[in-house]
């Protein structure tokens, strides 16, 4: 079993060293690339995007909360991530599955478990630890949620990301470089998809998605009588 590229994205340097080593043992055809930060694995990503495997830190300059892993699914949903964290709870392997992760690897793992994620993950199935099983059950309005913030285009999950910062219509049209009309229109498609009512509902989610890993996607309710200028 070969693979033609697996990108390994990870800021420390001892432990990306290592993982490539562990990888070698196991895939000693791969071309393995090596990026430290976000915008390196965006730049990696747009080289190979026929990537055959991601194996992604979530916590890396340049990224927050799920930020590189709705990326990688928004952007390349044909290519396998598995996420590899030092955060071991259940409720975060839960998320990372819910957002399209095809696997999870606990830092804490030894070799012969990474070696059970690779086989498996590059076999077109996805693997994560025992532990998901303890994951506590979280609401079906929650996963559901974290399902269709994963089917976002990636126009669409662009815009809703630059909502988290409270950037207005036109600065938002002007960064992604479109008219005024169709960020509205993106914004309609988001809320429509999402299931939400009010631009500041998505933009709270959207912060939400910064924090950390177990952070919940509930979102509280808008008044009746509410206003939202369509400027945003």
């Amino acid at each position: 079993m070969s693979a033609n590229v697996v990108v390994v994205a990870d800021d420390h340097p001892l432990f990306r060293s290592a993982l490539v080593q562990a990888l070698k043992n196991f895939l000693p055809a791969a071309d393995v690339v090596e990026v430290s930060d976000f915008p390196a694995l965006q730049a990696s990503i747009a080289e190979y995007p026929d990537a055959d495997l991601v194996l992604l830190d979530l916590h890396m300059p340049g990224a927050q909360g799920y930020s590189s892993l709705l990326f990688l699914r928004n952007e390349h949903p044909a290519v396998p991530v598995v996420v590899v964290s030092a955060h071991e709870e259940p409720g975060v392997m839960q998320r990372a599955y819910d957002f399209g992760a095809s696997g999870f690897i606990p830092k804490s793992s030894g070799v012969p478990t990474l070696g059970d994620a690779l086989r498996a993950v590059l076999e077109g199935e996805v693997w994560f630890p025992p532990q998901l099983a303890g994951a506590p059950e979280a609401a079906a309005e929650e996963r559901e949620l974290a399902q269709r913030i994963a089917s976002l285009s990636p126009q669409q999950f662009r815009v809703f990301m630059m909502l988290a910062s409270g950037q207005l219509n036109k600065q938002i049209a002007y960064e992604i470089q479109v008219t005024e009309a169709t960020v509205k229109a993106h914004v309609t498609a988001i809320l429509r998809k999402l299931g939400l009512v009010r631009r500041t509902q998505a933009a709270l989610l959207a912060q939400r998605l910064l924090q950390a890993e177990s952070a919940s996607l509930e979102i509280p309710p808008v008044a009746d009588d509410e206003t939202e200028s369509e400027e945003g």
